[in-house]
């Protein structure tokens, strides 16, 4: 998986400032109540969405790697969506959006109906760490506060998969997948996890 891997790391190296910006992100600094049901409001959108996008990947690439990953994430949109709930908030189908926080999952929707692999699972490669990151400080922030499995299931993914995605990569690459693209697909989701915590600290 060289290519890929290559590919990654360029990625890594450019998007290297914003992921900056997300692990010094004000809105990590402290989660009182009325933000986290915020949070957990835009969430409930964007894993709804996401989990559509992802099912709909696997319809597209029904191939493995690709089509078994795909579904897999599909699936485990839906394991966050339980975990969620678990936060004890209700009526989250009711929270109205703030149009920031939905550009990172307007942005997969548009990938699901028009991405390559190599872009949907470089995008997503790039972006692993810095949310899981923010997940991580999340659960350590409120542990005492409220259930936090949401948080840890994202804070800590299988450990093969950065390399599960890394083999959808070389997939599409070695089938005429554009890596310029993907270098692009990366960068924008990245930005769009930014305006996604920015979001929560603008109203």
């Amino acid at each position: 998986m060289r290519a890929a891997r290559d590919l990654l790391s360029a990625a890594r190296a450019e998007l290297a400032g914003v992921e900056e910006r997300l692990r010094s992100h004000p809105a990590l600094d402290s989660f009182p109540p009325e933000r986290l049901r915020r949070f957990a409001g835009e969430q409930f959108t964007i894993l709804s969405s996401d989990r559509r996008s992802f099912a709909h990947l696997a319809a597209r690439f029904p191939e493995p790697p690709a089509g078994d990953l795909f579904l897999d994430l599909a699936h485990g949109e839906g394991v966050a969506l339980e975990r969620l709930g678990q936060l004890g908030f209700d009526y989250l189908d009711r929270h109205e959006p703030h149009p920031a926080a939905h550009a990172y999952t307007a942005y997969v929707a548009w990938l699901a109906l028009n991405g390559s692999r190599a872009a949907v699972a470089l995008a997503f490669a790039a972006n692993l760490a810095a949310w899981g990151e923010s997940c991580g400080r999340l659960a350590a922030l409120l542990r005492n506060e409220v259930d936090v499995s949401f948080f840890e299931f994202f804070a800590e993914p299988p450990a093969d998969f950065e390399d599960r995605l890394l083999e959808v990569v070389e997939q599409g690459l070695g089938e005429g997948d554009s890596p310029e693209r993907a270098r692009v697909a990366a960068r924008l989701l990245q930005a769009y996890e930014l305006q996604f915590w920015d979001a929560l600290v603008q109203r």
